[in-house]
């Protein structure tokens, strides 16, 4: 219900707002690389027709859409369901409506119909759609390493540090798409400025796997570094230590890993504890805790850690030639990926940021 309401219909409300301002230049739509879903191979920087799926289902019908979903919201509320079990519904039923389509997630779904709104509702107004892949911390600015909130992968870089994360689950070979929030933000700058008073439809992938790829194998070996040299302390005060990470390559192998090292001693403890009640208690509670922890980012990541995309930036780099070469616009109005060396960038930036303003 919120996805839809932000990322579909407010999109709408703010482009019918832009078209009753008599002086506007550009109308900015920031939405997601991901809109393309678990596409793999080159994707392109072109816009989706209003009804377009990613497996050609047909029906796809946004005025549609927001009647299923205040009709399964009313069903709900009429059983008297509690707030969290109507909550859990919603993004159940909302991960359906996205899959029937072929879209891996709520997120991307209405970020997707997002899109197909703006561009039918523009009629001539300049539009700039900005997709950006990962965001992680800033780059230069306001400073480096400011960060708010954990964004994707930060969860596995935070349950790792915390100790919470001893496995996990994708495909090292395969690239994580990051890049830094000032550089999204300056993408949409200068795009603003490239494109007012015009009546083009312009999308810009901002990402990195083009031009300065990350690889997955690299960040469990940053992440082992990082935390065996500067471990997190806890609020209680101790310092928490870490080990290599196991990363498994499939579904088969994470299900036997998490049998053998969670399920069957959580098993295990489940039955002492009928025995000897109060004493293992807090142990069978933290074991819990810890394996819906694993599950959940597992559940929520996983089409981004077999992900096989490239993101063609054949705009985003046009884009970047308009920048002078003289004068200082280049060094303000940055975005070209390949100045980021990622070893550095996360072990002296965005895992500092994250344990500074994330970490609890």
């Amino acid at each position: 219900m919120k996805a839809l309401g932000i990322n579909t219909l407010g999109a709408a409300n703010a482009v019918n707002f832009a078209k009753r301002c008599a002086k506007v230049k550009v109308f900015v739509h920031v939405s997601t690389a991901y809109v393309c879903g678990e596409k793999s191979g080159l994707v392109m920087e072109t816009p989706y027709r209003m009804g377009e799926t990613l497996n050609g289902a047909i029906g796809l019908d946004i005025n549609q859409e927001q009647k299923l979903v205040n009709e399964k919201l009313s069903q709900l509320q009429a059983t008297g369901a509690l707030p969290e079990t109507i909550t859990q519904a919603m993004k159940d039923y909302g991960l359906r409506r996205a899959k029937m389509y072929g879209w891996q997630n709520t997120y991307v779904f209405t970020k997707a119909m997002g899109e197909m709104i703006v561009g039918v509702k523009r009629e001539n107004m300049s539009v700039v759609k900005i997709r950006p892949s990962i965001i992680t911390s800033t780059f230069k600015e306001p400073f480096p390493d400011w960060t708010e909130g954990i964004r994707t992968i930060d969860s596995l870089a935070v349950g790792y540090g915390t100790g919470k994360l001893t496995c996990f689950l994708g495909d090292l070979n395969a690239i994580s798409d990051v890049i830094p929030a000032d550089m999204v933000v300056n993408t949409m700058l200068v795009s603003m400025v490239a494109h007012a008073g015009g009546q083009k439809e312009m999308i810009y992938h901002v990402g990195s796997s083009m031009k300065n790829p990350f690889k997955n194998e690299k960040m469990p070996e940053i992440a082992y570094r990082y935390f065996t040299t500067k471990p997190w302390t806890n609020k209680e005060g101790k310092v928490v230590r870490v080990g290599k990470v196991d990363v498994l390559s499939s579904m088969p192998s994470f299900h036997r890993y998490m049998t053998i090292h969670y399920l069957l001693p959580l098993k295990g403890l489940e039955l002492l504890n009928m025995v000897f009640c109060k004493s293992l208690e807090k142990k069978f509670r933290d074991l819990s805790k810890k394996i819906n922890f694993v599950l959940r980012l597992v559940d929520l990541y996983q089409p981004y850690l077999f992900f096989y995309g490239i993101f063609d930036d054949t705009n985003t780099e046009k884009l970047q030639k308009l920048l002078p070469r003289t004068g200082g616009e280049t060094e303000i109005f940055y975005f070209d990926p390949k100045i980021i060396n990622w070893n550095d960038y996360f072990v002296y930036t965005h895992i500092p940021g994250l344990v500074k303003y994330v970490f609890k």
